[in-house]
């Protein structure tokens, strides 16, 4: 099995995606490996182990892949925050501001509760935005986010900025 360090070998670099002058960081190729799948969850997964966690946060689209195994591997329930529109039942909704514009999440009312010890986790950490809007959606139910933790992060965009003093772990750290 892969180990953190190894993880690096299975992100793709694709020039001028999704523009010219970006470099687009591709794990395709780690979800396909599965000993570099299973050492991303495992490595998502470790640092929590004795952290009380009753719940795992998973932001659309790629944080799903990887928060429900850590859900399963910390013996937590799964959560999933959607796009506007996306669940069927009430929602409590953040908006966001993207580079040309905004957006929102949304969670069920009823999926987290003040006494859920909750980890998010998402595969990149870049300017936080996201990141930033599910804490505070999280804090909607007065859940306690205990940290939050991504496959890797794009540090040159300074995401960890946008979460204050939030507990970050990342598996791989591009400068």
């Amino acid at each position: 099995m892969a180990d953190a360090i190894a993880l690096e070998a299975f992100i793709r670099d694709i020039e001028d995606f999704p523009k010219a002058g970006i470099t687009f960081k591709d794990i395709t190729p780690l979800l396909a490996d599965p000993g570099a799948l299973a050492a991303a969850v495992h490595g998502l997964s470790a640092a929590f182990t004795d952290r009380g966690i009753t719940k795992v946060v998973g932001m659309e689209a790629r944080g799903f892949i990887f928060a429900a195994p850590v859900a399963v591997a910390l013996g937590a329930g799964f959560v999933p925050v959607r796009k506007a529109g996306k669940l069927p039942w009430s929602v409590n909704r953040q908006e966001y501001v993207l580079e040309y514009g905004t957006d929102l999440l949304e969670i069920h009312q009823d999926a987290v509760t003040a006494e859920d010890r909750v980890l998010v986790i998402d595969d990149v950490l870049a300017t936080g935005g996201t990141a930033a809007a599910t804490v505070q959606l999280l804090g909607q139910s007065s859940a306690t986010v205990v940290a939050l933790g991504f496959v890797m992060e794009l540090a040159f965009l300074d995401g960890r900025a946008a979460l204050g003093d939030a507990e970050v772990t990342t598996l791989l750290r591009y400068a």
